[in-house]
């Protein structure tokens, strides 16, 4: 018998191995995911949210009823909106939860819309840019205005990813321990403009877990942002490079 040969073997039959790759959308129903009906519908078989009638009062979150922790997800997005209406803007929250009485919700929000493709923001928790798209020039270049834009974000362990229309945006390693790393995954609409956001063609493949990862229940909840504070946007950028 050829022990070193079989290493290798034993190693790959042995190691954990990532689920294949699931639907996370229907594309007729919101079954398996949860959010206010006034906001979140389905339309043209896209998960759909926002108005081009009305303003966004205030920031809206369609969630999953899972949680996930590691994982590889594919989605197409598309965000319109009523030029000088106010915000037009959107976003992937990830490992995220929701904030009790309250329509936020808290953790990673891969985001979207004019000057802040690419970027990674932490909703409701640290309340800030936290990383920026390693290439801005070329995230822009490849944005589809008005159109369907592919999202893949990429998250293992403290590591996030993201590629837009396969360029890639964001590369991003946690270095705070006490940050969870389990959540729900959701799509925001930002108040403040008549805007609509439509995802369509959500796929997910779980990867496996990361053992002692910090999780939501152990850290619990951030504390509510101060009312003057609610659904301002993202106004502090991520600190410069040292």
């Amino acid at each position: 018998m050829n022990l070193p040969r079989l290493l290798p073997l034993l190693a790959a039959l042995t190691a954990p191995l990532a689920a294949a790759p699931e639907t996370l959308f229907d594309g007729q129903s919101l079954a398996g995911w949860e959010g206010d009906p006034k906001w979140w519908r389905v339309e043209d078989g896209a998960l759909t949210g926002g108005s081009r009638t009305e303003k966004v009062p205030h920031n809206y979150f369609l969630a999953t009823t899972r949680s996930f922790q590691n994982f590889d997800l594919r989605l197409q997005l598309k965000l319109i909106g009523v030029p000088n209406t106010g915000m037009i803007n959107s976003g992937v929250q990830i490992r995220s939860i929701r904030v009790p009485n309250n329509t936020e919700m808290a953790g990673y929000q891969v985001d979207a819309g004019d000057g802040w493709w690419g970027k990674l923001y932490d909703e409701s928790r640290r309340r800030r840019v936290i990383a920026e798209p390693r290439d801005a020039a070329a995230v822009n270049a490849a944005i589809r205005k008005d159109g369907w834009n592919e999202y893949r974000i990429r998250a293992e362990g403290p590591r996030i990813r993201s590629w837009i229309n396969g360029v890639p945006a964001l590369d991003y390693t946690e270095t705070e321990p006490r940050v969870a790393a389990d959540g729900r995954i959701a799509v925001q609409i930002h108040s403040g403009g008549h805007a609509l956001v439509q995802v369509k063609d959500v796929v997910i493949e779980e990867l496996p877990p990361t053992p002692g990862a910090a999780t939501w229940a152990e850290v619990g909840l951030p504390p509510p942002p101060p009312p003057r504070e609610r659904n301002a946007k993202k106004k502090v950028a991520a600190p410069a490079p040292k």
